[in-house]
């Protein structure tokens, strides 16, 4: 029985696919010998570039000290007291809802306040102290209080 031209043709193209992988097999084996561990590590310089060599210690410019570092967020000092009771009018109050506004004597800014967060029942134009907390919307006032 005789081969087509075209099965030998077949069966050549596949035996040189053969023998082309097995050679990059064999490339590949040999650069993971020559580089190993090393090849993978990255360093930063002093400049904070990425290299594949190792950072010059003498040019090492700054000493850090373990002391000096701090975790976390640091600590107020007690001379740095900010303001938390403020004194404003309320201008604006629904009592079917329960809302309202409260303008800021200092800075004529105008906060939320919700009835829940008043210690006593307000009504539009009382002069009032509350203090101030992040809402979903903004700065809302709580802890109000007539004056």
């Amino acid at each position: 029985m005789t081969d087509s031209f075209s099965k030998k043709e077949k069966e050549k193209k596949k035996a040189q696919k053969k023998k082309e992988k097995q050679a990059r097999k064999e490339a590949r084996q040999a650069d993971d010998q020559k580089g190993g561990l090393d090849s993978m590590f990255a360093y930063v310089d002093e400049n904070g570039v990425i290299t594949d060599t190792p950072p010059d210690l003498t040019k090492k410019k700054v000493e850090i000290l373990a002391e000096n570092i701090e975790i976390g967020i640091p600590r107020k000092e007690d001379s740095e007291e900010e303001e938390t009771s403020r004194e404003g009018k309320v201008s604006f109050w629904n009592d079917e809802k329960g809302y309202g506004f409260i303008k800021n004597k200092t800075s004529q800014d105008s906060y939320f306040v919700h009835m829940n967060n008043c210690l006593e029942k307000v009504v539009e134009g009382d002069n009032v102290t509350f203090e101030l907390e992040s809402g979903p919307k903004g700065m809302a006032a709580i802890k109000v209080k007539k004056i």
